[in-house]
């Protein structure tokens, strides 16, 4: 599945909002790295990101899909939400 820009985007939207990182939302793309690198994602980040994309998008982020796979870049957090989308 293609990951478009506004899926990118709307990710983007979350984490900013969810982790409080409104100075830094300009400067996050889809190659930004997330986990290890933003210090804002730590295990209880990571957490609330999932709570907050679970009630934005309508999905259901199981445990096992919190990996450092998916948490790597933007990208690959969008390209997941956009799976999950698809998957209802």
């Amino acid at each position: 599945m293609q990951t478009t820009q506004h899926d990118v985007s709307a990710v983007i939207d979350v984490l900013v909002s969810t982790l409080g990182i409104e100075d830094q939302a300009q400067s996050l793309d889809a190659s930004t790295p997330l986990f290890g690198e933003l210090p804002e994602l730590d295990s209880l980040g990571v957490v609330e990101l999932a709570a907050a994309l679970e009630e934005r998008f309508d999905i259901e982020v199981a445990d096992d899909d919190v990996t450092g796979d998916v948490f790597q870049t933007v990208g690959s957090l969008a390209g997941f939400v956009a799976q999950k989308r698809t998957e209802r």
